[in-house]
């Protein structure tokens, strides 16, 4: 424990990103405590990346991404501790694959903030009902099973049917929703994007 925290707390040329990856595995090697060892290790390497990277915050956590992805973590950990060979390059590879997601992952959440933002800055002016705004921000969060109908609608909102189709339709008269392409019975409803980027709402 004394050569891990002395070579963990010494400034060095290591790249950051490959000064976490081996710190992450050094300390789960060591083992030095009989229970809580996984967290301290993956806290262990968000630290280390919070210092490489020289900022005040993070929009990302190696630790929730390695939560997310247990079953790879273990066969990529079994892949070095279970032989006699020093060589670690699968372990970062894996490793580095793992912050590219929780990189992409937090972009993705980020850019979603974004345009919900703008979103609501665009209709600001419009007076919603609890129904219409409780909706709409399942819409916008990427949160709704298949299409948006009159139905679903009154569902979701304990609201009849006629109430249902009185909401929609003022959603569609101040340009918030339009109607889908399919029509009659079948007609379904969607956002109305028409804001100043090009681009979609998404979800991870």
């Amino acid at each position: 424990m004394k050569a891990f925290l002395d070579w963990f707390n010494e400034p060095q040329e290591m790249d950051p990103l490959i000064k976490a990856a081996v710190a992450h595995l050094w300390f789960v090697a060591i083992h030095p405590f009989g229970g809580g060892n996984g967290r301290i290790t993956r806290a262990i390497a968000d630290m280390a990346l919070a210092r490489g990277g020289g900022g005040a915050q993070r929009l990302y956590s190696m630790s929730a991404a390695i939560e997310k992805s247990l079953s790879g973590y273990y066969e990529a950990l079994q892949s070095v501790t279970a032989t006699e060979e020093l060589d670690i390059t699968k372990w970062v590879q894996w490793f580095l694959d793992r912050l590219g997601n929780a990189v992409g992952a937090a972009l993705l959440t980020l850019d979603n903030v974004m345009l919900k933002n703008e979103f609501w800055q665009a209709h600001a002016a419009h007076d919603l009902n609890p129904r219409q705004a409780k909706v709409l921000n399942r819409l916008l969060e990427g949160n709704f099973d298949g299409k948006l109908t009159s139905t679903k609608w009154a569902k979701l909102t304990n609201a009849s049917q006629d109430t249902a189709s009185r909401d929609i339709a003022d959603l569609l008269a101040k340009g918030i929703l339009r109607k889908g392409e399919a029509g009659g019975r079948s007609t379904a409803y969607e956002l109305a994007l028409d804001l100043d980027t090009d681009r979609q709402f998404r979800s991870e």
